[in-house]
């Protein structure tokens, strides 16, 4: 990308307060759809450590509006900026730096409609649910593969191709690699510079984040978001030390991170797994990491942070929701609540047959869990540790388990999570101006309802375990539709005639079984 002149720099600037229109760019300047990533490769030093002696930002400018990003040293003397633009127009950015090769470069980009489909990053819509930038409601339908971009590539790309064809759009996933039970394998490429039980953790490692970028990128091509968790406990001390790095090296790790990263829109941030078991960190730690985030991502992505059995105060301004390990669903009202934010059950437990508590219950148990978050208006995240029947009995193995390797999904969960996530999707969009699913508790059952809470478009029912012969539903004013719903099966039933009142239907008498109500008149 050619730079500017500074006479060329100072007509933009003036042009800007139009704003900027594409024929006041020079004509090479390159078009970028809204909500894609911008970069501008620069030359700079290579000697020394650049890492941690060069800096380098840019302010973005379209009209009145500035945005401050921050640069990242790519290696072999490579400097790059990112920027993913939010709003069509003609942009243009200077740079800011302490070496004179990279301070005061200018250029300019076209930032065009965005790519058909293309909705924008995702945050936080009417308090407890999410939308995209341009308003399209996202209910997430989480899944769980901690260390699969650290597993050969065959099995990465056979991760892919399973996820372009599962339920799923967002998927939880570390950055670091991963030592833990079923998973001892050492990755091909570390996120520093150095050897086992060597790293100097004031070199990262660019070959490893342009990798965890592509793996990105390719997430991105299948609408999946990721939840990508930034610090986590399962670590080996001896060789790797990553979850004990000293304060100054976790700050360089992160800011380097969201200099690199926070251009692509499918991106949430969680700040840790498990945070409270890493005892080299203390909760004000993370508090100072989050702070980090809010000031160095200039897009604001999700941020939350996932705990094992201490809690983080997600009241926190600087936490967009919960990220919960816990079954305890009754609780869903409370932390509603008591935090004003969505709320995503992040570990219910695993479908599988581990000897492990956590990674052994059925799939009827985990869709059961799904629909028990959904109704109660949160969010809930899948996994699968599912053993192939001639696993053998040593722990010490690594076979390939999706939780954390990723492959091939063998349970039945996936395809009942397939028919909830169409149900809510069709369900918890009935309503323009409140999407999402609100929990309206009935003395006997759960349900929920969609819309106003006085006027409701629809209105979800789940028997969960009970199995009843019939009910009488108390259904507000008008006429409404109703649609039996088998929850394992996937199947909808339409229950014949119009209903007022307090009707009294026959229900199929087994567990699991729903009833969905619309509003006709």
């Amino acid at each position: 990308m050619p730079d500017l002149t500074r006479r060329d720099a100072l007509k933009l600037a003036a042009a800007a307060l139009a704003p900027l229109s594409a024929h006041a760019l020079p004509a090479d300047s390159p078009a970028i759809p809204r909500y894609e990533v911008f970069e501008a490769a620069l030359r700079g030093p290579s000697t020394g450590n650049p890492f941690v002696e060069v800096t380098l930002a840019a302010t973005v400018s379209l009209g009145h509006r500035t945005v401050q990003i921050d640069g990242f040293y790519d290696g072999e003397g490579t400097y790059k900026l990112r920027f993913m633009p939010d709003t069509e127009g003609a942009w243009i950015y200077t740079t800011q730096s302490n070496a004179p090769a990279l301070a005061n470069r200018t250029g300019a980009f076209l930032c065009s409609a965005p790519n058909p489909g293309v909705h924008g990053p995702v945050s936080v819509r009417n308090t407890y649910h999410f939308a995209h930038a341009d308003g399209t409601p996202f209910f997430p339908f989480g899944t769980t593969c901690y260390a699969w971009i650290h597993q050969p590539e065959p099995l990465q790309q056979q991760t892919l191709r399973t996820l372009a064809t599962s339920p799923f759009n967002k998927i939880r996933m570390c950055v670091f690699p991963k030592h833990y039970e079923y998973n001892h394998n050492e990755p091909a490429l570390y996120p520093f510079a150095g050897t086992l039980g060597h790293f100097d953790f004031t070199r990262p490692n660019p070959a490893f984040f342009a990798h965890l970028e592509r793996r990105l990128a390719d997430l991105r091509a299948l609408n999946i978001e990721a939840d990508l968790i930034l610090f986590h406990p399962y670590d080996d001390p001896a060789k790797w030390g990553f979850a004990s790095m000293p304060a100054a090296s976790d700050d360089l790790y992160l800011r380097y991170l969201l200099a690199r990263l926070s251009a692509y829109r499918n991106l949430w941030w969680s700040l840790a797994n498990e945070f409270d078991l890493m005892r080299a960190k203390s909760t004000q730690d993370f508090d100072r990491l989050f702070h980090l985030v809010e000031q160095h991502d200039p897009v604001a992505h999700l941020r939350s942070i996932h705990y094992s059995k201490t809690l983080y105060d997600y009241a926190h301004p600087w936490v967009t929701h919960a990220s919960l390990q816990t079954i305890d669903f009754d609780r869903a009202p409370d932390y509603r609540n008591a935090w004003q934010k969505p709320i995503c059950f992040d570990e219910i437990q695993y479908e599988g047959n581990l000897n492990k508590r956590w990674g052994n219950i059925s799939g009827d148990e985990l869709t059961r869990r799904f629909w028990l978050c959904l109704i109660q208006g949160c969010y809930a995240t899948h996994g699968e540790t599912m053993l192939p029947p001639d696993a053998t009995l040593d722990e010490a193995t690594t076979p390939t388990l999706w939780w954390s390797h990723g492959g091939e999904l063998h349970g039945t969960s996936p395809a009942r999570i397939a028919f909830l996530r169409r149900l809510v999707e069709t369900t918890a969009s009935a309503s323009e101006s409140n999407p999402g699913l609100t929990p309206s508790p009935d003395p006997y059952y759960l349900n929920a309802t969609v819309g106003n809470a006085r006027m409701p478009h629809q209105i979800l029912y789940s028997f969960d375990l009970h199995q009843p012969l019939w009910y009488e539903f108390p259904l507000p004013a008008g006429t409404w539709t109703a649609e039996l719903l088998d929850a394992l099966e996937g199947t909808t039933t339409p229950i014949p005639g119009a209903h007022t009142g307090h009707p009294r239907l026959r229900l199929p008498a087994r567990p699991y079984a729903a009833l969905r109500f619309t509003r006709t008149l």
